[in-house]
């Protein structure tokens, strides 16, 4: 193998990463286990729990979206598990990232890298798109009507005519507000932050456990009957559906297909690892953090499942607001406003949490040489949080959210999730033969079983989305491939360390050689 493969597929040894993390661009460790829990609860419960529950119970599984929700949530159990293995191992800002370059090389770490953008700043900007539609309606219910030509996208996708259409609005205004606004207190500091977030995240799951308590009065077991209209499977590959039943426009209908649409409600609970620096004891409370929030938030969107869907009939349930209507339609209005509320709350925690993350995943990215050190590197002297790339993810999430339709974004954020998950999975197993000596403080139960589960679980959810996913996917990957090899390529630390270690050993061999010409061996 040349050397230029050589540095294409290189590893980063793990001692390297735990230096970079301790040096001048380090990050303050001030996160406990409760903090990163509440980071990891306050990404995951937003706007699934709030919107995407009642698109997939009325149009994909009925009652059985509870069993949706359990597919999904094992597939994201399975790597959390890996997740939290790695996150043990190397406690250093960056992901899934990071532990693609210690195991995959440095061609699969920008691969994975770049995708993670994808996920964090258009799922950023999908959930900025819905907070402003939960602010309008909470201002309505104050009596406040905002003028519609600043409370929408220009333009949005028509599914039924397959054609894009004037919505006659300018710009969604309260989208790229809530960006801006949480742009700065991001900046302010990850403690500042995380406050914020702990008391949003309390808020929002005081409102889920008020609608699991009051809801389970007014369940009426008829609704759940028939269980599963559309039946258990519902499986596609590259769009075509091939077991069970599939819609007019031959989109797959069933369980399975309900669990690759409720995946969206899972996405953030990887989030958690990026802040492993940031984490006091990262091997003890990342771990923690990951699987605690992630088993606590698949119990409250399985009861929340089973409420909805015992409320109301699943052709009646309202997709816009699902679980605010189902208390209209019993007479609670006052629950209703407090779930106005807590959408807000539990919205603005999602988008915090993903506008928190993306700029760690750059800082990852600028410390190897593969973005520009001097911007996405720079860490503020007095705050000690990426402050440039940080304002920057929030311009770009303030626009997008504000000029873009929300199936455009929405569309864009499962199968580069997936993606990052397939790959962390994959790197456990690398890892347990490659590196088996390694201290792992947290170590992934089964393996390989659990490594291979979620590996499986994955990539038959990314098979069940539409083909144009992957189109967009592979799209943004040809983008990322022009800007790896146009300059990260050349700007790789890891590669100048090679080829610095190269030089050197090619210059005492020659000294060596020299002197035994001088000196001959007798």
């Amino acid at each position: 193998m040349n050397s230029k493969s050589r540095s294409l597929f290189a590893k980063k040894p793990t001692s390297l990463l735990l230096q970079e993390a301790s040096g001048r661009h380090a990050l303050r460790p001030v996160l406990g286990p409760l903090q990163l829990t509440s980071l990891g609860v306050g990404a995951i419960i937003g706007a699934g729990i709030f919107v995407i529950i009642g698109v997939v119970a009325k149009d994909k599984a009925g009652a059985a979206t509870m069993l949706s929700f359990v597919i999904a949530g094992s597939a994201c159990a399975f790597a959390a598990l890996c997740y939290a293995e790695f996150a043990s191992m190397v406690p250093v800002a960056g992901s899934a990232y990071t532990y693609a370059y210690a195991t995959l090389g440095e061609l699969f770490a920008w691969i994975i890298g770049w995708d993670l953008l994808l996920e964090y700043g258009v799922g950023a900007a999908s959930v900025a798109h819905g907070w402003s539609h939960y602010f309008v309606d909470f201002l309505g219910l104050a009596g406040i009507k905002l003028p519609a030509a600043i409370t929408k996208a220009p333009f949005d996708f028509n599914p039924t005519a397959g054609a894009f259409v004037s919505t006659g609005a300018i710009v969604d205004l309260p989208a790229l507000l809530i960006s801006l606004v949480l742009t700065m207190v991001l900046v302010a500091g990850i403690r500042q932050s995380a406050a914020c977030n702990f008391f949003m995240v309390l808020v929002k799951l005081a409102v889920v456990f008020l609608i699991i308590a009051v809801g389970v009065f007014y369940i009426d077991p008829q609704n759940w009957q028939p269980f599963a209209p559309h039946g258990y499977s519902g499986i596609s590959v590259f769009g075509h559906t091939i077991m069970g039943e599939h819609g007019p426009a031959g989109e797959p209908l069933g369980v399975m297909a309900g669990a690759a649409m409720v995946f969206y409600a899972y996405i953030g609970f990887d989030s958690v690892s990026t802040h492993a620096e940031e984490a006091r004891n990262p091997s003890r409370d990342v771990p923690i953090g990951i699987i605690a929030s992630l088993a606590l938030c698949t119990i409250l969107y399985i009861a929340v499942a089973a409420v909805l869907t015992g409320m109301v009939p699943y052709q009646q349930i309202d997709i816009d607001a699902p679980i605010s209507k189902a208390f209209s339609r019993v007479g609670l209005v006052w629950v209703q406003a407090l779930i106005s509320v807590g959408a807000l709350t539990g919205i603005t925690s999602v988008l915090m949490v993903l506008m928190l993350s993306q700029p760690r995943i750059m800082l990852a990215m600028a410390r190897d040489g593969l973005l520009p050190g001097g911007f996405f590197g720079s860490v503020h002297p007095r705050f000690r949080t990426p402050w440039k790339s940080t304002i920057l993810t929030g311009s770009v999430v303030g626009l997008m959210g504000a000029l873009l339709p929300l199936r455009i974004l929405a569309e864009l954020v499962n199968i580069g999730t997936l993606l990052a998950f397939v790959i962390v999975c994959a790197a456990v197993l690398i890892m347990r033969k490659s590196d088996p000596e390694i201290p792992r403080p947290f170590r992934c139960p089964l393996v390989p079983l659990i490594p291979i589960l979620g590996i499986a679980f994955c990539l038959l959810l990314m098979f069940s989305l539409p083909v144009d996913n992957w189109l967009r996917l592979i799209l943004w990957l040809l983008i990322g491939f022009v800007v790896y090899f146009a300059y990260g390529r050349h700007h790789s630390a890891l590669a100048r360390m090679q080829s610095a270690d190269l030089k050197a050993t090619s210059t005492s061999s020659s000294n060596l050689s020299a002197t035994n010409s001088i000196h001959p061996t007798k």
